[in-house]
């Protein structure tokens, strides 16, 4: 992942930190000097996904590791890894102390602190298309990280990164439809003036910026219950055009490398991928071998395999079969059932080899009429085979009315780092 340490050390984190603090490392790089140069805002930018996509701090492996536990995708292998098995335990066992949840929520605000200030510089820049993409590619985080956190709380920080006032808090609907705002911008700036390559070639590769901004906002769109908006723009997004995290031997895969490669941490559940009796996958479904591994010699039976196989291996930040389903639910939910089925049959008979990231199922498809209820369980069964590890599950839960029993929270408490220095802190769920 090239220049992604320069940005990381420009960047550092405090991940303890709520969104009343002050970002700043005092043994780093002043902040006047940081901003200078489009160089060093540039080593800002990609060090966004360092803080993202890397190591156990990194929101990716605590965001699957959260919603995994939290909605029966995971096997705890050790319960002396005292959050995961918080969130194993699920119900009041979870709260303000637990460290996966405060990665996410210091890893989101400093994040959108970082992004903030890039974004702010670019606006500034003579040389608009490099300044374009600065936006862009810094939305990307910034929309993933509020997203994030729209998720798994009721309520999230209607502004983070201030430096000297406690933050006010929005419902989560008004979080996603700000992100939403956000990538609306960042859109807009680079239509009017396309990346430049010189920029292109100075980001880690993987990652198509418009395409994925267009997917972020479907996903969002759906989340915030604008199912028309979702169509619209997943419609936009071009399935054969894939969004990654690239791995290396210096910054490898975080879910290799704290649980795959360890077996101390967590496992796969089994091949039910955690699914209640009526959901489970069909046999024959190729994404169930896709995603785990039989080990017949060492227990547990089933390992994770897919995109956590191994320290190379790429991280999607989308499935182009969730752009698929998110089309099938809007036309579910709109009543067009026969469209909508249409659309879930993609996802259903796709093959590997039709994948750009080889997901497929190669099944025979659903055959109809089904009620709008019907469709709903069949996509929702197929969101989470599709989609199995992704850290969406929870939200597709409370979407789709799953009953309590099938989860250990519903919502997530606040870390105490934010309550402890945050008067404006939202009271805990009950659930």
């Amino acid at each position: 992942m090239k220049k992604i340490i320069a940005g990381i050390c420009i960047a550092s984190t405090l991940l303890s930190a709520s969104c009343k603090k002050d970002f700043t490392n005092p043994s780093a790089a002043k902040e006047d000097d940081v901003f200078t140069s489009t160089q060093a805002v540039t080593a800002v930018a990609t060090g966004l996904q360092r803080i993202y996509s890397t190591n156990r701090a990194g929101a990716l492996y605590n965001i699957v590791t959260a919603n995994g536990f939290s909605t029966n995708e995971l096997l705890l292998m050790n319960p002396g890894n005292v959050p995961e098995n918080q969130l194993n335990s699920g119900g009041g066992t979870v709260d303000g102390t637990n460290t996966i949840l405060a990665n996410i929520w210091s890893n989101g605000n400093k994040i959108i602190f970082d992004a903030n200030r890039v974004i702010n510089y670019a606006q500034g820049m003579e040389d608009k298309a490099y300044a374009s993409g600065l936006i862009g590619y810094a939305t990307i985080f910034k929309a993933l990280a509020l997203g994030n956190m729209s998720m798994y709380w009721q309520q999230v920080p209607d502004t983070t990164g201030t430096l000297t006032t406690s933050v006010n808090f929005i419902d989560r609907v008004a979080g996603f439809n700000k992100a939403i705002g956000w990538i609306d911008r960042a859109l807009a700036a680079m239509a009017a003036n396309a990346p430049s390559s010189g920029f292109l070639t100075n980001i880690p590769a993987g990652i198509d910026i418009p395409n994925t901004l267009q997917a972020l906002k479907a996903r969002y769109a759906l989340f915030a219950g604008n199912y028309a908006l979702a169509l619209s723009t997943a419609n936009n997004v071009d399935l054969t055009k894939t969004a990654v995290f690239n791995y290396d031997a210096v910054f490898t895969n975080p879910i290799w490398e704290t649980s795959t490669s360890t077996n101390n941490v967590w496992q796969v559940i089994d091949s039910t991928l955690g699914l209640p009796v009526g959901l489970q996958p069909n046999l024959a479904d190729q994404r169930v071998p896709f995603y785990t591994a039989l080990n017949l010699t060492i227990a547990p039976r089933y390992r994770i395999k897919g995109f956590g196989a191994d320290k190379n291996t790429q991280w999607p930040v989308f499935l182009p079969g969730e752009i698929t389903l998110i089309k099938a639910e809007c036309y579910a939910r709109q009543n067009d059932l026969n469209t909508g089925l249409t659309e879930l049959n993609k996802v259903v008979t796709k093959t590997a080899a039709n994948d750009p990231l080889k997901v497929g199922a190669a099944l025979p498809a659903i055959t109809g009429p089904l009620s709008q209820a019907q469709l709903l369980t069949a996509i929702y069964q197929n969101r989470c085979i599709e989609l199995y590890m992704s850290g969406l599950k929870m939200e597709d839960m409370r979407r789709f009315n799953r009953p309590l029993t099938e989860r250990k929270r519903n919502f997530f408490p606040y870390p105490f780092a934010e309550r402890d220095n945050n008067p404006n802190t939202p009271a805990d769920p009950d659930f």
